[in-house]
């Protein structure tokens, strides 16, 4: 996991622009808008990397890192990503989303993960991280 705040390139009296990405070659973007309370994730990808920008409102990103060379899970660990802010998940890192108010952010993903291939790399998991770490 990577969390990075964006910040702004360019800015003059019209506003500002922020560069998410400078000569990235990208496989898929998606916007996702969640309704607050909803969970998300809950997942892996074996071949896919994912960053997640926050565009509106916040959530809390869960997340569990695998250690290859002792081949096991390690412990959930949690931030809150809020806007103007980006997580990336690196392949083999189970992540779940709780949306802690309306919200808007953009998937940017690099491997299989759009259109007929949305679900081909998603191995999902049980027990949820989220239900584990609130006991």
């Amino acid at each position: 996991m990577k969390k990075e705040k964006i910040k702004p390139v360019f800015k003059d009296k019209r506003g500002d622009i922020a560069d998410i990405f400078y000569k990235e070659n990208i496989n898929h973007v998606a916007v996702i808008n969640s309704k607050k309370g909803a969970l998300r994730g809950n997942h892996y990808h074996k071949k896919t990397t994912q960053a997640m920008f926050m565009s509106k409102g916040s959530l809390r990103y869960y997340y569990k890192e695998y250690d290859k060379k002792k081949k096991e899970w390690g412990k959930t660990k949690s931030i809150v990503v809020k806007e103007n802010e980006m997580v990336t998940t690196p392949s083999y890192e189970i992540h779940a989303l709780e949306i802690l108010e309306k919200n808007q952010f953009i998937v940017f993903s690099w491997g299989l993960r759009g259109g007929k291939d949305y679900e081909s790399d998603t191995f999902r998991t049980k027990p949820t991280l989220i239900k584990n770490n609130k006991k």
